[in-house]
């Protein structure tokens, strides 16, 4: 018989080393798979069962999806360690309004108006783009988790306080969970093992108690009268 596994898909600069050991903990016989996935490609791999849950970043096209909020990342922008911008801890948007800003096709931000002046061509990945920054040709305005994952000793980043956020969130398919896929739930959202929303363990079957027997009584012998002389 195979042992039950629980595909968990995650998309690039999110780390769910946390959850898994204490899925790990909790549910030792069911093995928990993690699959790295292109950004763009988290949600439809949940819809197609190519995996059973998703750890990706808002914003997502959501039909057949449900998805619960994580938490929200800092945006930051990249830029060569000795950019202008590297003088202050954190800039505006207003303050890149000079400078070339790529933005690649996997890009999850959701910009009303972009800072800077455009590239005039989209790289296909922010590992591309982290490149073209590094040869000088823009910057790239990114979640800090991922200008931590593609970091590199010649580019540095720092906080933007007018940018839009990411929002990171656990998707999974429309319809009732399933007992795994609530016990994943419980675990990202830090609900105990002995929380009510848990699937609940079976309660072990009490042994019987056996009556005791009382001894069997001995029957007394008839006492014998007095002989006489």
């Amino acid at each position: 018989m195979t042992a039950p596994t629980f595909r968990l898909a995650y998309v690039p600069g999110v780390t769910p080393t946390k959850w898994v050991r204490i899925w790990n903990e909790r549910l030792p016989r069911v093995a928990l798979e993690l699959v790295g996935v292109p950004a763009a490609e988290a949600a439809d791999l949940v819809r197609s069962g190519g995996a059973e849950a998703a750890l990706l970043r808002l914003p997502i096209d959501r039909d057949g999806l449900n998805a619960i909020p994580l938490y929200t990342e800092t945006t930051v922008v990249v830029v060569p360690k000795d950019h202008l911008v590297t003088a202050a801890e954190e800039v505006t948007a207003a303050d890149l309004a000079d400078d070339v800003v790529l933005r690649p096709l996997d890009d999850t931000l959701d910009w009303e108006q972009l800072p800077g002046h455009l590239f005039a061509e989209r790289p296909e990945t922010t590992a591309s783009a982290i490149e073209l920054v590094a040869a000088g040709v823009g910057l790239l305005v990114v979640p800090q988790s991922l200008a931590r994952l593609h970091h590199r000793k010649d580019l540095t980043y720092r906080p933007i306080t007018d940018a839009p956020e990411s929002q990171v969130v656990l998707s999974w398919p429309e319809g009732e969970p399933t007992d795994l896929m609530e016990q994943l739930i419980g675990i990202i959202r830090g609900r105990t093992v002995n929380s009510s929303r848990q699937v609940p363990t079976p309660p072990k079957a009490k042994p019987t108690k056996k009556k005791s027997t009382p001894p069997a009584k001995t029957p007394k012998r008839p006492q014998r009268g007095n002989r006489r002389r």
